[in-house]
């Protein structure tokens, strides 16, 4: 199966390439024609993923759509750890149970990014798969007598924990764990290229420097490369993905699509190129041109682009017209939504009426809302949360649904 020869290119130019332990030898196998095998790695430390999380997978996708071959780790061994990687104090420590439950629901939002399917499938596997058959002393006397303690002291990633307390041994394992994982994907799978996050180049490249080692241990030529793409990072230095009304979710039962895509409206001016570079397939001189010309209209095509990636263009398009019509109150030119005279002859629930149009994402949020008083129908606060909706309700066969100032729907009978 021939690849395509050019992703290096596409990686360089799109700036999506930030650090490489080979950068030749990346140049070298991604021009070759072959195709080779990449991994990420993740701990699954919550049960969702934000944007932030989620700037490797985009990456990824190229190479798949590229005709590689793509393996997401998913660290149910390390995640019992827990990474130090620029932490000031110790990661909560989670359940086995919890791990398990957070992969669970992980692996279906990551079919937003990649194709489980096909010719070319990405597979995901979990390294809690190899390393609960480890013995320890084998472990340490094998992998551990690799590792120099002063060097990994003085790493940017362990600096936080140090000044801040210190660093229990058991945290200095992680680094052990992950440069192993990229020593076992080879063997099983011939997996060549490791790619990450910035803020995992300490990690990442202590597995190329691993398999130095074992090379020179056991006689073989194996060069596994480590690659890394820049953070996506706010002009103050903090990580993308969260809003002030919190995090910018993938999945849908955990934000509106309405919020999903005002969370995106409030990307910085100076990162919208950086997320259209990584969320979209925009020719990156069309983006230049857009973000010169007009800032604003580049970032409601950015907000629309990645909601119709991510959820679809059905929510990108609703969200769009709420967006335009955030001013709007008589609601002449609010989006609408069609719903049968049938449906609620004998009564709608608002609740339901509330989740179906998509301006809450589930009946208890519903709730919470019209007790707060923050739901309206034709311009008048509902505080009972028990009502249904009649025909007599809708004048001239419509009415207006709003939540809190600036979310706002028109129901029509069809």
């Amino acid at each position: 199966m021939a690849t395509n020869t050019n992703l290096y290119n596409i990686l360089k130019e799109r700036g999506l390439l930030y650090q490489c332990t080979d950068e030749d030898a990346l140049k070298a196998m991604l021009e070759s024609g072959k195709p080779i095998t990449v991994y990420e790695g993740s701990d699954p430390t919550a049960d969702s993923l934000h944007i932030g999380h989620c700037v490797p997978y985009c990456i990824l996708r190229r190479f798949q759509k590229a005709g590689h071959k793509v393996i997401v780790l998913m660290g149910g061994a390390t995640a019992c750890i827990g990474d130090p990687s620029g932490k000031t104090e110790m990661r909560k420590m989670l359940s086995k149970a919890e791990i398990e439950n957070n992969i669970e629901k992980i692996k279906n939002t990551l079919k937003v990014f990649l194709d489980f399917d096909g010719d070319n499938p990405a597979i995901i596997v979990n390294n809690a798969d190899w390393f609960k058959d480890i013995n320890y002393i084998d472990f340490m006397r094998d992998i551990g007598v690799h590792f120099n303690v002063n060097k990994m002291l003085s790493a940017e990633i362990y600096k936080n924990r140090i000044n801040n307390g210190g660093l229990t041994f058991f945290e200095m394992g992680y680094q052990l764990m992950q440069a192993y994982d990229f020593v076992h994907l080879n063997r099983e799978y011939g997996c060549t290229l490791q790619y990450g996050g910035a803020d995992q180049w300490g990690n990442i490249a202590a597995g190329s420097e691993l398999q130095r080692k074992l090379n020179f241990v056991n006689g073989t030529d194996i060069n596994l490369v480590g690659a890394t793409n820049p953070l996506l990072l706010t002009p103050e230095g903090k990580k993308m993905g969260k809003t002030e009304k919190g995090a910018i979710w993938i999945d849908k039962d955990k934000i509106s699509a309405y919020d999903f895509y005002q969370g995106i409206y409030q990307t910085p001016d100076a990162c919208v190129k950086m997320m259209f570079s990584l969320f979209t397939d925009i020719e990156m001189c069309e983006i230049d041109k857009m973000i010169e010309e007009d800032i604003v209209k580049a970032k409601k095509r950015l907000c629309y682009e990645i909601t119709k990636f991510v959820r679809g263009e059905e929510d990108a398009k609703l969200a769009y017209q709420m967006s335009e019509n955030l001013f709007t109150d008589g609601g002449n030119d609010a989006p609408t939504f069609e719903i049968e005279k049938s449906e609620i002859e004998n009564g709608k629930s608002i609740l339901e009426l509330l989740v179906e149009t998509k301006l809450c994402q589930s009946k208890g949020e519903a709730r919470k809302i019209i007790d707060g008083g923050g739901i309206s129908v034709n311009g008048e606060k509902i505080s009972d949360v028990n009502l249904k909706l009649t025909v007599s309700d809708f004048k001239d066969n419509s009415i207006l649904l709003k939540k809190g100032k600036k979310s706002f729907i028109k129901v029509v009978l069809s």
